[in-house]
């Protein structure tokens, strides 16, 4: 039984968006809480820290995230079966406007919280010496990936929500058969009385 187009938009944005709470998870618990001083010449601090795949791990969950809001969005607007609903339609449905934009916002929030640990790890890692010589290196906020792990899931799940809303949505226009835009016949038999 092969799946319909919606339900393997769903699937693909639920796969991306699962991907990127898992990796972000791990990266926030493979984070070292601080690296190494090691005192060099001048005063100089050279922090060594143990090597981690937060970086790598961080930017791939970014990177998931986004790839499950693009299916997600894609999904809203995919003409499916050749039939596209317009985007007033699908936005003059209350619930879908709100999901969406909801969404979007918890979308931008996650994928924002994300990158900020994962760019500020980096930055500790390629600038590792110092000046002074009370320098504790530190690494990135421990938390911060955790928490962006719990919004892109958020964000997945809003988005399949607005997976079903549009399927409502869609159901409603070409609810006559004809597919042209529904309630085409709403009056006809009324005047007959």
């Amino acid at each position: 039984m092969a799946l319909s187009q919606s339900t393997q938009f769903g699937l693909a944005t639920a796969l991306f968006g699962v991907l990127s709470f898992v990796l972000a998870v791990v990266a926030e618990l493979k984070k070292p809480p601080y690296g190494t001083p090691i005192t060099g010449r001048d005063d100089v601090v050279v922090c060594q820290f143990p090597p981690d795949p937060t970086v790598a791990l961080g930017a791939l969950s970014a990177l998931a995230a986004a790839c499950s809001a693009g299916l997600g969005a894609l999904g809203v607007f995919f003409p499916y079966g050749g039939r596209r609903v317009p985007r007033n339609a699908l936005f003059g449905y209350a619930p879908l406007y709100v999901f969406f934009q909801v969404a979007v916002g918890v979308t931008v929030a996650g994928v924002g919280m994300t990158v900020w640990p994962t760019v500020g790890e980096a930055v500790h890692l390629v600038r590792n010496v110092h000046r002074d010589p009370a320098y504790a290196c530190p690494t990135a906020k421990t938390g911060v990936l955790g928490g962006a792990a719990f919004l892109n899931l958020d964000a997945m799940l809003f988005w399949i929500i607005c997976l079903m809303l549009a399927g409502n949505v869609r159901e409603d226009y070409f609810d006559d058969g004809d597919g042209d835009g529904g309630d085409a016949d709403c009056g006809a038999g009324i005047e007959e009385e």
